[in-house]
């Protein structure tokens, strides 16, 4: 098994992220500061040398992902597009007032916000709430989401090989439950900002979080 490491960065800021409306499938495009948020997350990894890359098939991960290599000092230039790297599908309540929604689903419990709701109910049972409560049945549950998910992660194992830099552009809650499914003990209640960086470090069989929702320059 080989020994490597990823760098997981969110998107930057989009049209439905500044309205605070729930972005999973549908897509919008990033605004002037979602721009500046992948330009920055390039100038932060500038010296890690990729050597792989790839984004979700989400035309803002694409994007952020280009701004991100063309600022690299590695030699891959274009991110493989894999579709398992999507955002959560949040079937009826894409699009809707995030606040709204949030407050429908977790406000009888007390729990008025995103982040609330993953500390009272976890990121996973968040899944399943969400879909339970999706009258068109279209939200993916935790099971339906790691059904779609795995088989890209696993790829992206096969592919890579000892001393790997490699580069994911994805989203906020494939991120956090990333994070949480390796290192449960990272508190991810707190929002993965746009354009952040999380690194795993893939030793074989053992997949640890290095540091999660970083923003700053000290990236190794």
């Amino acid at each position: 098994m080989a020994n490597f490491d990823v760098y997981f960065v969110r998107h930057g800021q989009t049209v439905l992220n500044k309205y605070h409306r729930i972005q999973g499938w549908i897509d919008s495009a990033l605004t002037d500061k979602g721009v500046r948020d992948a330009q920055d997350a390039g100038q932060r990894l500038a010296q890690i040398p990729f050597t792989k890359a790839y984004t979700s098939d989400s035309l803002r991960a694409q994007r952020t992902a280009k701004y991100i290599l063309a600022a690299n000092s590695g030699t891959v230039k274009e991110a493989t597009v894999e579709p398992a790297f999507r955002e959560e599908n949040f079937g009826y309540f894409e699009g809707n007032d995030d606040l709204q929604s949030w407050h429908m689903i977790g406000g009888p419990d007390g729990n008025d916000t995103f982040n609330a709701m993953i500390t009272a109910y976890t990121i996973e049972g968040m899944k399943d709430r969400i879909a339970a409560l999706d009258p068109y049945h279209d939200a993916e549950d935790n099971a339906t989401y790691w059904a779609r998910l795995q088989p890209g992660f696993d790829r992206l194992m096969a592919e890579c090989s000892d001393g790997d830099k490699v580069l994911v552009a994805s989203h906020g809650t494939t991120i956090r439950s990333i994070v949480s499914r390796f290192q449960p003990d990272i508190n991810i209640a707190v929002s993965a900002l746009n354009g952040s960086v999380t690194k795993l470090k893939v030793r074989g069989d053992d997949i640890s979080v290095a540091y999660y929702n970083r923003v700053d320059d000290q990236l190794d």
